[in-house]
């Protein structure tokens, strides 16, 4: 349900008199029915015989909607055990799922690792699940994960006649390969100032808006901001492994996800796949991006109403979806990274190129992203075109190892502000962290009230700056904000200027 696991009970019942079709009751979906008929030939295909008597299955609890074929594995060994009039001790030992295909082999299911995480908290022995998804529940300690191919290898497993080692896997190795990026900030030349703008959003967690003319660079800056970030520690790999793995939407032969996702949807996405929904209620992007970014290229171009729906998790860092008969939570923890044009041509600010639109024209274009929308986005850079002489320069300008350091002491900073357990970053400061750690002296006070004044900013926009200032002055390392980093987040508030 969402990305946790609930535990079902499979009771088979193989009457001793009587006979009748088999049926299966507890509230099941279409594909939990259809699941009969996969049982019988995986059952007649391995070697087993079907009972002679009526068989009835029951899925406990009986009001919760069941969904899906993971219950195949469980029905079948329910079937197999009840008719031999028992079933083995070590069956109860184990949490099992798994598809089955008609000839017997074993596919995998969805959701393997909020299952191990179920195992683990309910104080089973271990994990019964199919072999493609055994590395991906292996991560969870204190859980005994056993991957079979077949039905029967899990029977032969269970009667301990087939003795099957745990899956085992190395959490070093896999972070170790995952902090290894192609791209690099030094491919990008030129914008040095974008690059400082980027380094204090990485650094803060601070959501960032790019607007400049095509061909500048926007959108190959914004897919190197990964490369700068911190790495994935073990607890945020397993919350965003969860929501993918409850999605269905694992790479093969991935067993953590520990690189900080990436998603760029494109603009023509409905609202469901961008914040999630549907009758059985599903993660969207936002969830899909936890812990990483969300990249929205041509940003005004999405629809209007799809982009509110971002300012409850940009708010709240969770998505809730209500349904009549559940309300259901999606973590939505992410960086916002957006790429807009200054105008419908995208040439009004290229010094190089006429701009074709009207003033009209260029303000509907720039209302299409609403206000309190714009509000919630903590810096607005201009990504201006490239000079040719920096172009075809042989310097590269700032790389990707060298902003990294610069991120990770800034980080370790906020880590020892905050608490060494706490993930609270610059940009989620409350307002009473605000007003503790963001004490301004007289000319910072001067700046802001002047810049307040003139811009006609709003409270959010007001505290918006004040973390900025905070993740500048922590990049400098200087315990107090000064007035130059105050000055240095008004700039990046581009929208609440006139272009």
């Amino acid at each position: 349900m969402g990305i946790d696991a609930i535990p079902c009970e499979v009771e088979v019942d193989v009457a001793a008199r009587g006979f009748g079709s088999p049926a299966i009751v507890g509230l099941p979906d279409t594909a939990v029915k259809e699941s009969l008929e996969r049982v019988h030939s995986a059952l007649h295909n391995s070697g087993y015989s079907w009972p002679q008597y009526r068989v009835l299955i029951n899925l406990a609890p009986a009001d919760v909607k069941k969904e899906g074929p993971a219950f195949d594995l469980p029905i079948a060994l329910g079937v197999i055990f009840g008719d031999d009039a028992g079933s083995p001790e070590k069956a109860a030992q184990y949490l099992i799922a798994g598809e089955l295909a008609l000839d017997g082999r074993v596919r995998p299911i969805k959701g393997a690792l909020s299952m191990a995480m179920l195992a683990r908290e309910r104080g089973f022995a271990g994990l019964l699940i199919p072999r493609e998804n055994a590395a991906e529940a292996a991560v969870v300690e204190e859980v005994e994960v056993i991957g079979i191919g077949t039905l029967a290898e899990a029977v032969g497993f269970l009667t301990e006649q087939l003795p099957l080692e745990p899956t085992v896997i190395d959490l070093d190795q896999t972070f170790r390969q995952a902090s290894m990026y192609e791209e690099d900030f030094s491919e990008v030349r030129g914008q040095e100032s974008v690059k400082r703008a980027l380094v204090v959003a990485a650094a803060g967690g601070h959501n960032i808006l790019l607007i400049g003319p095509p061909g500048t660079g926007k959108t190959m800056l914004s897919k190197r901001l990964p490369t700068i970030l911190p790495p994935l520690t073990l607890m945020e790999s397993l919350e965003t492994t969860r929501i993918y793995s409850a999605a269905g939407k694992m790479p093969p032969g991935v067993a953590l996800l520990a690189r900080r996702p990436v998603r760029s949807p494109h603009h023509s996405a409905s609202g469901p796949a961008l914040v999630g929904g549907g009758s059985i209620p599903q993660a969207g992007e936002v969830s899909l991006a936890h812990h990483g970014l969300l990249f929205l290229d041509e940003f005004p171009e999405f629809p209007r109403t799809i982009l509110e729906t971002l300012r409850q998790p940009l708010e709240d860092g969770v998505v809730t979806i209500a349904r009549s008969h559940s309300s259901i939570t999606f973590p939505a923890r992410f960086m916002l990274v957006a790429a807009m044009n200054p105008c419908p041509c995208g040439y009004f600010t290229d010094p190089n190129k006429p701009c074709k639109c009207s003033p009209a024209q260029i303000e509907k274009y720039l209302a299409r992203v609403s206000g309190p929308l714009i509000d919630r986005i903590d810096i607005h850079i201009e990504v201006p075109p490239v000079p040719y002489r920096e172009l075809r320069g042989r310097h590269e300008g700032s790389d990707s190892a060298t902003m990294r350091e610069q991120v990770l002491k800034a980080r370790e900073v906020q880590r020892r502000r905050f608490g060494a357990d706490s993930t609270t970053l610059n940009a989620r400061m409350s307002s009473r962290q605000l007003r503790k750690h963001c004490a301004l002296d007289a000319a910072g006070e001067a700046l802001l009230k002047q810049a307040l004044t003139e811009l006609g900013l709003s409270a959010r926009a007001h505290d918006k700056i004040l973390r900025v200032a905070r993740t500048i002055a922590d990049l400098g390392g200087f315990e107090d904000i000064q007035s130059d980093h105050v000055s240095e987040a008004i700039m990046y508030r581009r929208l609440d200027r006139q272009l």
